[in-house]
């Protein structure tokens, strides 16, 4: 089976980290961030429920989100950029569609060859003085069904697959997608269940083969 277009969430998939409980560690609300993260990864609690607390507790400035960006890139995942030269090579459209901030995100974007355009996450603003301020609260991707919707915006490229480790990624099946689980970093059941297909390999190369 051969795809056109190719979508991957970004946490514990490109990356071996989750951004948001990174932030959170920074400033000493690790474990109460992680557990957060679980519940929602795992479709225990809706996405909107958890999403407004963590960042309002932890309040990230514009330095953590930098931070951040680099941390992505630090812990990236093996075999992501051969995967993503691979697919650009082949002309694939390929997007990072993610429920994490944006701007962290972006660098590791431009680092396997994404224009901008192609990143779809949650903005997050800053006050003048780089202190947290909010983020994008009409963005999909921070609710519950949102990456369907975002899915539902690039099914017309042509046949599309998703890649990922998280219950929210499975909700592209609900737009019409296929779906691989991405069980390198994070094992998690709800997705072994609910993926067409699902890898534990630690290298994301283990998914090209079912993408080309």
């Amino acid at each position: 089976m051969s795809f056109d277009v190719v979508c991957f969430d970004c946490d514990s998939t490109l990356s071996k980290i989750e951004g948001i409980d990174e932030l959170a560690r920074r400033v000493g609300l690790g474990e109460e961030m992680s557990k957060l993260t679980e519940l929602a990864m795992n479709g225990i609690v809706p996405l909107e429920a958890v999403y407004e607390r963590r960042l309002s507790l932890i309040r990230p400035d514009q330095y953590s989100i930098n931070w951040l960006a680099d941390f992505y890139i630090t812990e990236i995942v093996e075999g992501v950029k051969d995967v993503f030269a691979a697919l650009l090579a082949q002309d694939k459209a390929v997007h990072i569609i993610s429920g994490g901030l944006r701007q962290a995100i972006l660098p590791l974007a431009n680092f396997l060859g994404l224009p901008e355009s192609h990143v779809h996450a949650v903005d997050i603003y800053f006050n003048e003085d780089g202190n947290y301020l909010n983020y994008d609260l009409n963005s999909p991707l921070a609710k519950t069904g949102g990456k369907a919707v975002v899915v539902g915006t690039l099914k017309g490229q042509g046949s599309l697959v998703m890649v990922g480790d998280g219950k929210t990624d499975m909700e592209a099946k609900e737009a019409g997608a296929y779906v691989l689980g991405f069980g390198g970093v994070v094992d998690r059941p709800i997705v072994r269940e609910l993926a067409d297909f699902y890898t534990t390999e630690p290298t994301l190369l283990s998914v090209l083969e079912h993408i080309l």
